[in-house]
């Protein structure tokens, strides 16, 4: 009764697993989407706590198990960690706690791997490849994550290593040698090859580092995106060995997610696949320098006044989010402008390009907090078509995705990122601290360009006066 209790644990979990990821497809429903997915965790976790039979002996009695000290303290502990950590961070760290999140995911993954090594003295050939592989790309995801969450945070510089791509495919072959050296010891006691299978972890984690380290900021939502894919395969692999289907449903949908994810980022940020798996992003293209300065004239500075003038009598608005505006925790403030500009007859629409911010995502997370309807979230092709017909865009801490040297500029590290086409806008409105580059360290043209006005300041502080000014015009 008690194994027939567990498979349909198993089988609530699985579904509310596939659920909870549909309803993360829409702000409206990802909330509940969540709620729904964990209540599903919740159910096969006690589930598998207090009903998997761990061992059955010769005369057939079962065996569940017993050592709940261990198991509810390592529960409480983790539940208030990560509960004081969600509450604690600000939005702006959201995509740091991701990395570290996801990492320890990976960590998961290859410390399965590891008890399972050594609590398996005989294993099958298939067996011990599942092994191998959960803890190759568990280590992975776990050292590569960490690197993600340190350059994210500004505590690991971008770094790039003479001779990279070369060191990672010798490092990649090895593991793939070792690898096949281990699993052909199948059926044979695993003790012999356990030097070699700690190796392989070492060799993992060397490219877990090596592979994030060179990465430029501007493709870190890319990397991201990836790492979490190989955490969701790690997890997999982990369901795979224990026979847990809900684990295995679980895998299988964050792999499959963050593989397509990691395809339209891809294609976002104009990189193909290969050159994610090999740690060759960030590197200058053919005819100059990554970044090389120009001499690009003079920028115009626009007042508050003549600002809120502007929008005021504008027909349409397109507010461009970017990390400034993260930054400066302005996305309740932004709201409240658009608010007052639809009072004054003003069609206000916000233009989202796939990897503005730190990960994916982060621009619609950031203004679903602040409740600016999802229908006013327009992606970048919608967002490009309505350029032509709109009056005012106003980009807020946003820089590479509206480069446009991206279109332009054969020499710049992002030529033939699609950007945000704001040009073709009647005017361009510009909010920075400084003129200094965006993430990705090159200068926009675009804050020289006839059409563009520089708006200096915290984007909090300048959409707060800007939205007295508007009351008033």
């Amino acid at each position: 009764m008690s194994n027939v209790i567990l498979l349909l644990s198993y089988l609530f979990g699985s579904i509310t697993f596939i659920m909870g990821l549909k309803m993360l497809s829409h702000p409206d429903t990802a909330r509940k989407g969540n709620l729904v997915a964990a209540a599903g965790m919740i159910v096969a976790i006690f589930a598998t706590i207090f009903l998997y039979v761990h061992k059955v002996d010769k005369w057939g009695h079962t065996e569940h198990l017993h050592n709940y000290v261990w198991i509810f303290s390592a529960l409480i502990i983790g539940t208030i960690v990560g509960t004081m950590a969600a509450k604690k961070v600000q939005m702006t760290a959201m995509p740091e706690m991701v990395s570290i999140f996801n990492g320890m995911g990976g960590a998961c993954a290859m410390l399965i791997s590891i008890v399972e090594y050594h609590h398996n003295p005989h294993p099958g050939i298939g067996i011990l490849l599942v092994i191998v592989l959960g803890m190759i790309i568990g280590t992975v995801s776990f050292a590569g994550s960490v690197i993600a969450w340190g350059k994210l945070s500004g505590n690991i510089k971008d770094k790039t290593i003479p001779g990279g791509q070369i060191i990672n495919f010798l490092i990649f072959g090895g593991i793939i040698v070792a690898s096949c050296m281990v699993v052909a010891t199948a059926g044979t006691n695993g003790a012999n090859a356990s030097g070699l299978f700690y190796g392989i972890i070492a060799l993992a984690a060397l490219y877990g580092v090596l592979f994030v380290m060179p990465i430029g900021g501007a493709d870190m939502p890319v990397v991201i995106s990836l790492l979490n894919s190989f955490t969701g395969v790690a997890a997999a692999f982990g369901g795979f060995l224990y026979s847990n289907p809900v684990m295995l449903t679980g895998g299988i949908l964050v792999g499959s997610a963050g593989t397509i994810l990691t395809i339209l980022m891809c294609k976002a940020m104009n990189r193909s696949l290969k050159n994610v798996l090999i740690g060759s992003f960030g590197g200058a293209k053919a005819g100059g320098p990554a970044g090389a300065s120009k001499d690009q004239g003079n920028f115009k500075e626009i007042s508050l006044n003549d600002t809120a003038v502007l929008m005021a009598y504008a027909q349409k608005v397109m507010i461009i989010p970017g990390y400034g505006l993260a930054v400066a925790q302005a996305q309740h403030t932004c709201h409240e402008l658009e608010k007052v500009l639809n009072e004054k007859g003003v069609e206000v629409l916000y233009g989202i390009h796939p990897v503005a911010g730190r990960m994916p995502g982060h621009m619609n997370v950031l203004l679903a907090e602040a409740d600016v309807p999802y229908e006013k979230l327009l992606e970048m092709e919608d967002a490009n078509d309505q350029m032509g017909t709109t009056n005012v865009v106003l980009i807020l801490g946003a820089n590479d995705v509206v480069n446009p040297a991206a279109k332009e500029d054969p020499s710049s590290p992002i030529y033939g990122m699609p950007i945000l086409e704001v040009e073709k806008a009647d005017h361009v409105i510009v909010n920075k601290r400084s003129m200094k580059p965006g993430y990705a360290g090159i200068e926009n043209e675009l804050f020289f360009r006839p059409k563009t006005s520089m708006l200096f300041g915290d984007a909090k502080k300048v959409l707060q006066e800007l939205v007295s000014e508007l009351k008033n015009v």
